[in-house]
């Protein structure tokens, strides 16, 4: 089944038909490395984490390049703040930046290019535009003359004209129009600079992504994917640069990620919401991280939220409890023939892979393969339920595969990724470290609780429940005696 994919730039689902057969090429926007990444850093990087491993897993070869962007103004006034070179602080949050990914487990991508390593790049590109009258320098500056391109703000689907009458009077005079975009900046006292034809200065934003696109992927390639906040200016603007120097296609489909807000609120600084990834991951497992970005479609906005991180881990926690039972069955003994699981179970199971497949061909439906999942994790907890002491052959091969495959896909997400009974007992150890009081106070308590039941002292059972709730710790009596788990907040 082919991959279908959202193009911003048609605004439909398109069959993804790379440039070369089984070779795709995919650019996406990185940070600008002045300051910690926050949550919608998170977002993007494991989103395409994703999108790149599950191209892969369909068996694609795929050529993944994110660029850093290493000079601009914010850079600039970041450095001068900490009386720090430009140079020193991107590299610094570079680093920053691969210790937040490394902890979620993303993977690197192909390449990895700094804009201040491709100056020479952007200053050819630039004479190029130009050469053919669509850019103009001006007093140092050198501007992109939208006007020259005739297919400015399609991208967007936004009108030139109407852009043009909305905007307000250019306080730069040496703009003809005033939705031209800078190209190269003269440079300022004191402000980083390289030479050029125009003079000493440094690049716009925008042309960095060109020169550095064209450069690893070719003038034309198959994907190229940032945030919804890209699409206008900085990819319209790209396209427009691209597509006038080059006189073909820049990208054949855009794929752009939703916002993420913090209930409800647009993450902002000012608002007291703004959440970096270290913030969250003192109080969460990575994969709960992962498990929750990926509840919701790519396209669609994430809410942030503590409940919806609460719900995420409860179920990533269901996930490798299942994983964990299953690596706990032993070795069938029995020569018995008699299967415990129906043919509606052994399909549900054996068609995983075939239902999570259609949701992520389906332009990357990690709601949807979720779901998937849990439909499997559902059938093989009943049947772990049912299970005799010697199962038959046949029914553990059919729950070794199931969670195999459970594991196997979910890795596309890049959850279910550790060993399930390390992962349950180092979260189990980190609740009850919050509680005060250990695992074996609590089973002497239980057990204290189990004779006061038996001597049928019912209000001292009561006393020691109440005194462990108050520890944080839910017992649970059943058939087979007394459990306990600690209670979420």
């Amino acid at each position: 089944m082919p991959v279908k994919i959202y193009n911003t730039l048609t605004r439909k689902k398109e069959i993804l038909k790379p440039i070369e057969p089984g070779h795709i090429k995919l650019y996406v926007c990185g940070i600008t490395s002045y300051d910690y990444c926050h949550i919608g850093h998170a977002r993007s990087s494991l989103a395409f984490d994703m999108i790149v491993r599950y191209l892969r897993y369909t068996g694609n070869r795929v050529t993944y390049i994110r660029n850093f962007t290493d000079i601009d103004d914010k850079i600039i006034a970041r450095a001068a703040e900490q009386n720090t070179s430009t140079e020193e602080l991107a590299n610094r949050f570079i680093d920053e930046f691969y210790v937040d990914m490394d902890k979620l487990g993303v993977d690197r991508p192909t390449m990895e290019p700094k804009a201040t390593e491709h100056i020479q790049e952007m200053i050819d590109l630039i004479a190029e535009l130009i050469e053919k009258d669509m850019a103009y320098p001006a007093s140092g500056d050198v501007y992109y003359s939208v006007k020259s391109f005739e297919g400015y703000g399609k991208l967007s689907g936004r009108n030139l004209d109407d852009m043009q009458a909305g905007a307000r009077i250019s306080v730069n005079e040496n703009k003809v129009n005033p939705m031209d975009f800078v190209l190269w900046k003269a440079s300022k006292p004191g402000e980083p600079s390289w030479d050029s034809p125009w003079g000493p200065g440094r690049p716009g934003w925008h042309i960095e992504c060109s020169a550095m696109s064209r450069k690893y992927l070719g003038s034309t390639f198959d994907i190229h994917g940032g945030g919804q906040d890209l699409i206008f200016p900085h990819h319209e603007n790209e396209l427009a640069q691209s597509e006038g120097a080059n006189n073909k296609p820049f990208v054949n489909m855009w794929i752009h990620h939703g916002f993420v807000t913090i209930r409800d609120e647009k993450m902002s600084k000012s608002l007291g919401n703004f959440l970096t990834i270290r913030d969250i991951l003192e109080h969460y497992h990575p994969e709960v991280l992962r498990f929750f970005i990926f509840s919701t479609h790519y396209r669609n906005p994430l809410d942030f939220s503590e409940a919806a991180m609460q719900d995420a881990m409860a179920g990533l926690d269901r996930l490798y409890n299942c994983m964990a039972a299953v690596d706990a069955l032993e070795e069938a003994c029995s020569d018995s023939i008699q299967t415990l699981a129906s043919n509606k179970d052994r399909e549900k199971i054996e068609g995983l892979e075939e239902r999570f497949r259609k949701a992520m061909d389906n332009d990357f439906n990690t709601a949807q393969a979720q779901g998937s999942l849990f439909e499997a994790v559902k059938v093989i907890n009943k049947i772990l339920r049912q299970l005799p002491a010697s199962p038959a052959p046949t029914d553990l091969d059919l729950l070794k595969c199931g969670a195999a495959t459970v594991k196997r896909l979910a890795a596309i997400m890049g959850i279910l990724e550790e060993n399930a009974a390390d992962y349950l007992a180092s979260k189990k150890a980190a609740m009850l470290a919050k509680t005060g009081i250990s695992e074996a106070d609590i089973l002497e308590l239980i057990q204290d609780r189990n004779q006061a039941r038996q001597d049928k002292d019912w209000s001292l059972s009561d006393q020691i429940r109440d005194k462990l709730l108050e520890k944080g710790i839910e017992l649970k009596d059943g058939p087979e005696g007394t459990g306990w788990s600690v209670k979420r907040n």
